[in-house]
């Protein structure tokens, strides 16, 4: 895996249905190397810091090996890298791959799997498609959301390893999968499995815990 694309923002006001919403998710790519702290990236804004950001949302990275596939369904060739608000463009991020709690390495950062992306209405105005939430949704191609274990620097072409692999099999695409696929098979255990794993972010703690209850009811 490698960082194909580094991307960051300041946060700014948009006119969206005749009213102004104030937004993050408009990266532009950057050929410097940034920062990553451990609530954020130095030089990038979420707007909304209840939803985006933080500790368990420090740093969001999406695969560049799905942009084809946007772009045909799109119909945009000219899609650029950090169209879906991501902070890395990585080669081979492969969600159903990639496990609650694996660490990798970004440049001299260390980061930990958190959480799958859930999009917002902000990614359809970022693709200019009123579909977008739901096209993303289906694919349970989501990115991986990462907290910050070490601090450090990245930057476009710098290759991102596996430091440490979780010892469960709830990957981020498992686990969005089950949450949003009400058929999916196995969904209560697992659940009951991902609310057990002390690296699964809190927000997603308290969605499959109020699922549970749901679901028992």
């Amino acid at each position: 895996m490698k960082i194909i694309s580094t991307n960051i923002s300041r946060a700014k006001t948009i006119l969206h249905n005749g009213k102004d919403v104030k937004t993050g998710i408009f990266k532009v790519p950057t050929g410097d190397e940034v920062t990553i702290e451990t609530y954020n990236i130095i030089g990038d804004e979420q707007a909304d810091l209840i939803h985006h950001g933080g500790e368990h949302k420090a740093v969001y990275a999406f695969s560049v090996n799905h942009y084809d596939y946007w772009k045909g369904i799109l119909a945009n060739q000219d899609l650029s890298y950090g169209a879906f608000g991501e902070n890395f463009s990585v080669s081979n991020l492969a969600e159903e791959d990639v496990k609650i709690g694996d660490q990798f390495r970004f440049g001299s950062a260390l980061l930990e799997v958190s959480q799958p992306r859930v999009p917002c209405f902000k990614l359809g105005i970022a693709l200019n498609n009123a579909n977008a939430v739901k096209l993303f949704t289906k694919t349970y191609c989501t990115g991986v959301y990462f907290r910050v274990l070490e601090t450090g620097g990245a930057q476009t072409g710098d290759t991102v390893s596996i430091e440490k692999h979780a010892t469960h099999d709830i990957s981020i695409k498992k686990l969005f999968q089950a949450y949003f696929d009400r058929n999916y098979v196995g969904l209560e255990r697992g659940f009951s499995e991902a609310l057990d794993l002390k690296e699964l972010a809190p927000e997603w703690k308290d969605k499959l815990a109020k699922r549970l209850s749901i679901t028992n009811d």
